[in-house]
């Protein structure tokens, strides 16, 4: 029975994680599919260039907690089961905040299509050991306001989260989730990262 749990917990967590937040809001609010326009990304960022900065704001923190949500919720379920001395638990919380952050960028509902889960991937680590994701929303803050580039922001906080989470003695399954990840949303930023070499990369307010 635990294994059919488990199982359920990750399906859970690709469907929060999928769940379209900038794509709906961006609908809702203004009848566009956010997809055609800006960057052609669904997060928080391109909604907050192309339908404004509530939006945008909006769209970061439902985002953010699709990721914290997750991982509670897987947390919360296999910490009242007996799982026989497995160490299940760490294991399935660690692979629901990987689902939430490929259902974030390959989205169910939107043809596998999605945002760069750099939101969504921040709410996971707050939900895996929330001094580092305080730290590594730091960097991030820290990043963003001395160059106002969103995606230096996130592709710094990227690299900074694992040495993070090695440092203050995280669990091994939390080390190698956010390696992959952050190496996931690194990857996801690759067009970020061709124009921030060619000095082309959009400052947040700027088109």
């Amino acid at each position: 029975m635990i294994w059919w749990i488990s199982g359920g917990l990750l399906i859970l967590a690709y469907l929060l994680g999928s769940l379209p937040t900038g794509f709906a809001i961006a609908k809702l609010l203004q009848g566009i599919d956010i997809r055609d326009h800006g960057s052609g990304n669904t997060g928080a960022t391109n909604v907050f260039r192309v339908v404004g900065k509530q939006a945008g704001i909006t769209v970061l923190a439902i985002d953010l907690l699709k990721g914290l949500t997750a991982v509670l919720v897987a947390r919360l379920v296999m910490n009242q089961l007996d799982d026989g001395g497995l160490g299940l638990s760490t294991w399935v919380q660690t692979l629901a905040g990987l689902l939430a952050l490929l259902g974030h960028s390959r989205s169910i509902w939107l043809n596998f299509t999605g945002g760069k889960s750099a939101a969504t991937g921040l709410g996971v680590i707050l939900a895996l050991a929330w001094p580092v994701g305080l730290g590594t929303a730091a960097v991030f803050g820290l990043v963003f306001g001395l160059s106002r580039t969103v995606s230096l922001g996130s592709i710094s906080a990227a690299m900074v989260a694992p040495a993070l989470m090695f440092f203050t003695h995280q669990p091994l399954p939390y080390i190698l989730l956010v390696l992959l990840g952050g190496l996931y949303v690194i990857i996801r930023h690759r067009s970020n990262i061709s124009r921030l070499l060619a000095g082309t990369e959009p400052k947040l307010g700027n088109s």
